[in-house]
């Protein structure tokens, strides 16, 4: 249980209490005694975990990245409603008329290797009928990945990959004998997949006729300025050769400020989160890695980070104080990987708010999760973060103290009450979001549950443990 809290440790220690309990009861205590007997039978709790006041009064959306279903919980873990797709999910958000909008993900789209690759945005409405959909995928051109970002107008932005050759990237400068990029003329073969030439980002917004209204693309801001991205700034090969390689700069997530008609962006591989002014396409900031532009120190080794403030960064967003909130994952930070929710304010270039080691609350260095992941500040000040590998949700107050947790039970569309035999635990989840219960969209809906998912805030409550069926 690598990602579980102090606080989860003594949660587990309780709940194998009551098991034992309710085993010895039944006469079959003997047989759970055995260390690897127990580890089989029951490695961890899975569902709602804690549910304390403080929480918001809301619901949930869960998109497990193994399934094909998107759910709607309440609190206790209660599905108030289900949508279900051909495909698996990678990300999903509620629109404010009710309707439900994914990127998912088409089986053996390519480049697949990258982590992310999506092709298919889906809305549905509230009822589960798909009601529109967008296809982003060209075989050997373009492919839609990560997430999107709905618009005040129904527009929608969408985060791709597109194809640019090797000789197209030596004239935009990129010099293929530095620091031992992984980029060559015949491509190179990551895992089972053979890639060609390089795919930088590039971010797409259309109508709700499929009609492409505005781009932007990393392509053509490329240079060494402040306001450009380094061709020649990568990551190691040490640490991944497509990172070195096509995957270059792998933008991740993607949020609009209407206000500011501005948009920001987080590379993970870059670790630096952009924001771009709309109108003119410049980029007018950046945080995170001030010595991609010649601005800081890079990590030089074991425990010096240099200037540098991210590492995989995530799913970057606008508050309505126009900061901007970013889950910072951690990945290959020279201090220590541990991942964090981070606050920053453009206008002073500060970080004014963060949980993660050393908060009130915060778990420690175990927390942590070295892809995707989300953050998500809500109206109330609460945050609600994700760690994507184990399904790991926690909604956090302001003053930094955990108020509900939640595992994911559901592997394949199948719910579980504990992480056994079918694998280390639930799907994984990109970004889990909170919605309050006056969200417009719920207006007129009937939110009453259809199923539940594991509770062990109320196993615990009964007296005793149940056997875990699964």
């Amino acid at each position: 249980m690598g990602q579980c809290s102090a606080l989860f440790a003594n949660f587990l220690e309780r709940v194998m209490k009551r098991i034992v309990t309710t085993l010895a009861a039944a006469g079959l205590v003997a047989a759970f005694a055995a260390p690897s007997s127990a580890y089989e039978a029951f490695h961890g709790p899975l569902g709602v975990l804690q549910n304390n006041p403080g929480a918001t009064d809301g619901y949930v959306l869960i998109a497990p990245q193994d399934s094909k279903s998107v759910y709607l919980i309440d609190n206790d873990g209660n599905v108030v409603n289900e949508w279900k797709s051909e495909y698996n999910n990678f990300y999903a958000e509620l629109l404010p008329n009710g309707n439900m909008v994914k990127h998912a993900r088409i089986p053996d789209a390519k480049p697949g290797v990258f982590g992310g690759t999506s092709g298919l945005v889906e809305e549905f409405d509230w009822n589960g009928k798909k009601v529109w959909e967008y296809k982003m995928y060209t075989p050997g051109k373009e492919v839609s990945h990560h997430t999107f970002e709905v618009m005040p107008n129904g527009n929608m932005l969408i985060l791709g990959w597109e194809y640019k050759s090797y000789d197209e990237a030596v004239a935009k400068g990129m010099d293929p004998n530095f620091g031992g990029r992984c980029l060559f003329k015949d491509g190179i073969k990551l895992g089972k997949e053979h890639v060609d030439g390089i795919w930088p980002d590039f971010i797409r917004e259309v109508d709700h006729n499929g009609n492409t209204v505005w781009e932007w693309h990393v392509w053509d801001h490329i240079g060494t300025g402040p306001d450009q991205i380094d061709i020649n700034k990568f990551i190691p090969p040490v640490m991944s050769r497509a990172y070195a390689g096509p995957d270059w700069t792998h933008f991740n997530g993607v949020a609009y400020n209407p206000r500011t008609d501005q948009i920001c962006v987080t590379s993970r591989n870059l670790a630096e989160v952009y924001v771009i002014d709309k109108k003119t396409g410049k980029i007018t900031y950046r945080w995170g890695n001030p010595a991609n532009y010649g601005a800081g120190k890079a990590p030089a080794g074991y425990s010096d980070d240099g200037d540098q403030q991210l590492f995989g960064p995530h799913a970057p967003d606008w508050t309505a104080d126009d900061t901007i909130t970013i889950l910072d994952n951690g990945n290959n930070r020279p201090s220590g990987n541990y991942t964090r929710g981070v606050e920053i304010d453009p206008k002073t270039d500060k970080v004014v708010w963060f949980w993660g080691p050393g908060a009130v609350g915060a778990p420690g260095g175990n927390f942590y999760s070295a892809y995707q992941c989300g953050a998500q500040k809500q109206a109330n000040g609460n945050w609600m973060i994700t760690t994507t590998n184990n399904g790991h949700v926690v909604e956090v107050t302001p003053d930094k103290n955990i108020v509900w947790e939640y595992l994911n039970p559901i592997s394949q569309d199948t719910v579980y009450k504990t992480s056994n035999n079918h694998g280390k635990g639930g799907g994984s989840i990109h970004k889990a979001l909170r919605y309050a219960k006056d969200w417009p969209g719920f207006a007129g809906k009937e939110l009453k549950p259809v199923s539940q998912l594991p509770n062990w805030t109320q196993i615990l409550s009964e007296g005793s443990a149940p056997m875990p069926k699964k």
